[in-house]
């Protein structure tokens, strides 16, 4: 299903055979995170009449789903995507709908609606991981690899901001619950396409992989540590991510400014991000991606630490977009060394540990700015929240199965690499990247 491509351009990793078709169904699909949220708080909100309720009942919703994912992914990887994404995402789809009526149903039991939250959550559909993994089989080149992920990373953020605006525009007609049957409608529909595209009939089981050797069988004892590095710093740039909402939400309140330029500033977080990733996207970089990624968690780190010394809302908007230049490229690249790190039959599993990752580190995060801000003042919360994504520059990088520096070994990377496990050595950041 590989096709080897000349022109390492974004134009050229859509032209791959299927691959519009398949990227296509899984932004169909992936829209329904977008949209579940808010319309399933706005439902829980009015059919129970507590805020208290209906933020316990999507905590739970949230922790299933996401604490679950790696195990979710596991299922992927082991019986292929056909075989178990489509189930989930009917099961996520029908619980959705179980949960839109009950929402409709005045007096419904609190325990019945927590329950049902958790186990659409336990259901949701790995479709990101999956996609990610679709790509790397798709482009061996790691250089459309890299653009692949970059507009992967884009278009995923652009849908978590227009899921929200399609609910603002449900709700101003009809009930919330309708955005919770939308939810549904396109998770199943999504997947159906996506799990029925010829490629994602390339990802094969895991269990069909002929071993050889620890690697390629079950992973070997190189692909833990590995993934340490692109999944703490994922988490970090979660915390730090997560923490600007509030941060945000405080400047104002001191400096007296409205609701409507919290929005402004978080909008420019999410343009900066766009920006950053479609232009790490199209570099050629020389430097290999373990060397890059500090780089970027550390530009993070020392933007959001600069935004607390914002004197006013201008210099504010600017360092924030700032930070948000190396959001993007940072998840993108850890993307890119978890699927490197491990065998093929292993990458919805990675990718959906960096994905817990940073939804774990927001979650967090979003806990303990609202602990900091009451206790230090801003530009300290701005620079703990910062000193997070700077820390995890400092996670030394390993590449599986390398027994010296990875740009050392003069092979190529990734799953292209001997599967023979040995010692693993911090990569050098002088080395290449083949």
């Amino acid at each position: 299903m590989s096709t080897p491509l000349s022109r390492p351009s974004y134009a050229a990793v859509l032209r791959v055979p299927h691959a519009r078709r398949t990227f296509s169904a899984a932004l169909v699909g992936r829209l329904s995170y977008g949209t579940v949220s808010l319309s399933l708080m706005l439902s829980l909100t009015r059919s129970t009449g507590s805020y208290a309720v209906a933020g316990m009942v999507m905590a739970l919703f949230g922790a299933t789903s996401v604490f679950l994912s790696p195990y979710r992914a596991s299922l992927v990887d082991r019986l292929g995507p056909r075989r178990a994404l489509l189930p989930m995402a009917l099961l996520y789809a029908a619980l959705l709908c179980v949960l839109a009526g009950a929402c409709r149903r005045p007096g419904t039991s609190e325990a019945v609606l927590a329950v049902t939250a958790g186990l659409a959550g336990a259901c949701t559909p790995p479709l990101g991981p999956t996609m990610r993994a679709v790509w790397a089989e798709l482009l061996p080149d790691r250089r459309l690899l890299q653009r692949a992920y970059s507009v992967d990373g884009v278009a995923e953020e652009l849908l978590f901001v227009s899921g929200p605006l399609l609910v603002g525009g449900i709700v101003a007609v009809a009930s919330p619950v309708v955005g919770v049957v939308l939810s549904a409608v396109l998770v199943a529909v999504g997947t159906l396409a996506f799990v029925t595209s010829p490629a994602t009939a390339a990802l094969r089981p895991a269990g069909r992989e002929k071993s050889d050797g620890p690697a390629a069988g079950r992973g070997g004892p190189g692909q833990g540590r590995a993934l340490l590095q692109p999944v703490v710093v994922a988490a970090a740039v979660g915390v730090s991510v997560s923490a600007v909402d509030l941060l945000v939400v405080a400047f104002a309140g001191e400096r007296g400014l409205g609701d409507g330029t919290v929005a402004w500033v978080l909008a420019a977080l999410s343009v900066g991000s766009a920006v950053g990733g479609l232009v790490n996207g199209a570099v050629a970089w020389s430097s290999p991606t373990r060397a890059r990624l500090p780089f970027f968690a550390a530009g993070v780190g020392l933007c959001l630490a600069a935004a607390g010394l914002a004197p006013g809302l201008g210099t504010l908007v600017l360092a924030v977009m700032c930070a948000g230049l190396f959001v993007a490229p940072a998840l993108t690249t850890a993307y890119l060394i978890a699927d490197e790190s491990v065998a093929p039959g292993f990458r919805v599993r990675a990718g959906a540990w960096c994905n817990t990752a940073v939804n774990a580190g927001m979650s967090v995060g979003a806990a303990a700015v609202g602990l900091l801000v009451e206790r230090l003042p801003l530009p300290v919360c701005f620079a703990v929240a910062g000193a997070v994504a700077a820390a995890a520059a400092l996670v030394p990088g390993y590449r599986r199965g390398a027994a010296r520096p990875a740009g050392r070994a003069g092979g190529t990377g990734g799953a292209a690499q001997s599967s023979s496990v040995s010692s693993e050595l911090p990569e050098s950041s002088a080395s290449s990247e083949s």
